[in-house]
């Protein structure tokens, strides 16, 4: 596995035998001989390999994979740790601002609802003679229709929601 994995990182990185046996002052014949697996080299020596192939000497003995599966998990799981916090704040985010959109859609719908029985229907005294002021009166007419019916459903929905959207402590 040594002979290997020191042949194969050789030439990964581009490496003759000659000139990693330059790098490591040894003959070439040496470095041959550790990469047809007919001689080890000594621990000094695998350091030195480890330098010049810049590569750690656990990548050289072929133990790094396990090492590194595991970095890469943790690092993954970091990753996913993050991501998940943040969709987190963005759906308390979104849910805040549904929770106070509601607020406002009742508030609003009461003020309608109050400015519409303060001013009684003030259309039915308008002089209906003239085209524009009879088609802004059937218009105000329509809409107070509409309103009247719906203002209760928008209402018990919006206060629904509320409830629905509130901070759970």
């Amino acid at each position: 596995m040594l002979n290997e994995n020191i042949k194969a990182i050789r030439k990964s990185k581009g490496l003759s035998q000659q000139e990693l046996a330059v790098k490591l002052n040894v003959v070439r014949q040496t470095i041959s001989k550790w990469e047809q697996g007919l001689s080890v080299p000594d621990s000094d020596m695998l350091i030195s390999i480890s330098e010049a192939l810049e590569t750690p000497v656990s990548t050289l003995l072929g133990e790094t994979v396990a090492e590194s599966e595991v970095d890469g998990l943790k690092a993954i799981s970091g990753k996913l740790e993050v991501i998940n916090l943040q969709l987190a704040q963005r759906k308390t985010t979104r849910r805040n601002m549904l929770h106070w959109l509601l607020i406002s859609l009742s508030v609003v719908t009461v003020i309608i609802f109050a400015a519409l029985g303060v001013f009684n229907s003030p259309y039915l005294g308008w002089d209906y003679s003239n085209p524009e002021t009879a088609v802004a009166g059937a218009a105000f007419h329509a809409f107070e229709w509409l309103f009247v019916r719906l203002a209760p459903i928008i209402l018990v929905g919006a206060i629904v929601g509320i409830f629905l959207t509130r901070k759970k402590v």
